[in-house]
């Protein structure tokens, strides 16, 4: 395992060094220019809704979602999350790219509420947590110490309607184990160790709720656009069990996942592998839109 830079070994993080932590980030891409700007304008039976705004920035970092005009209680309701982890850009792009190519073809069926990108502080600065070295997918719960969490999970309640299904946008990295792990064990003073990083595409079910049917669904699905992760020597994929070609499980809720912030019979989370040798920044985006296409296709077919 690497050793962090901050922090002494076996201590957590002070106040003091989570600032020196925050200090040492810059911003390397735009929220602006890669994300709002391809927020569909007068998308026929869709409108876009500001629900919040980040603390740190609130001019910069408006919270955005495309949902719905009129919720039909008659319909199955979808959401769609991605950027709960900003440095994983294709569950941002892959997430824009299905509103601007195919949501409007599911409208008929589906009432949808598609929030992009939950933390945009973290999509500019290409980081797993938010200023404050807090984690945003482990903090769906009462009092949320990430207002990312805090503002998505009070907009979602407000709607007041049943969540049919919920798909998270995610991906693992190369740099899960070179920076965010090391970084987590620096920041929690203790120890990670390493985990072989998947090759391919993998979903992560809710281990009260499996719905492996559902999950199959989705796998089928990508693997016309890319290979799924195939599990290591021990039969694991990021130190999970594989209970299905590709299908891992965590307890959603108990971890305060972003998966776990609703009551949906239909849950996943999907991880894409963006540094694999053999697949394209466009592939990875198509393979969310994949994802998303398979699950909507599944509830269709029930």
């Amino acid at each position: 395992m690497v050793q962090y830079p901050i922090g002494r070994p076996g201590e957590p993080w002070s106040v003091e060094e989570k600032k020196q932590w925050r200090n040492l980030q810059q911003i390397k891409r735009s929220y602006q220019h890669e994300v709002l700007a391809k927020l569909p304008q007068n998308k026929t039976g869709f409108t876009i809704h500001q629900y919040g705004a980040l603390p740190y920035d609130e001019t910069r970092y408006p919270l955005y979602a495309v949902i719905s005009e009129s919720i039909d209680k008659h319909k199955p309701t979808v959401l769609i999350t991605g950027g709960v982890h900003g440095y994983e850009t294709s569950g941002v792009q892959g997430a824009l790219l299905f509103v601007n190519e195919h949501l409007s073809n599911f409208a008929d069926d589906f009432n949808f509420i598609v929030i992009p990108c939950i933390s945009p502080w973290g999509y500019e600065t290409i980081n797993r947590w938010n200023p404050l070295a807090v984690d945003p997918n482990r903090s769906f719960k009462p009092e949320s110490p990430a207002p990312e969490s805090a503002q998505v999970m009070k907009f979602v309640a407000s709607l007041d309607i049943p969540i049919k299904l919920h798909i998270d946008l995610h991906e693992t990295t190369d740099t899960d184990n070179s920076e965010f792990r090391p970084a987590l064990a620096a920041r929690d003073g203790v120890t990670h160790d390493e985990w072989e990083i998947p090759d391919g595409f993998y979903t992560v079910a809710d281990s009260n709720n499996p719905q492996l049917d559902f999950q199959k669904a989705i796998i089928n699905s990508v693997q016309r656009v890319t290979h799924i992760a195939p599990p290591d020597a021990e039969g694991k994929i990021i130190g999970a069990d594989t209970v299905s070609d590709g299908v891992i499980c965590y307890d959603k809720k108990k971890l305060f996942l972003c998966g776990g912030m609703t009551e949906a019979d239909f849950v996943t989370t999907t991880e894409v592998y963006p540094d694999s040798p053999s697949a394209t920044d466009e592939e990875c985006n198509r393979a969310q839109v994949a994802a998303i296409m398979g699950a909507l296709h599944y509830l269709q077919q029930q």
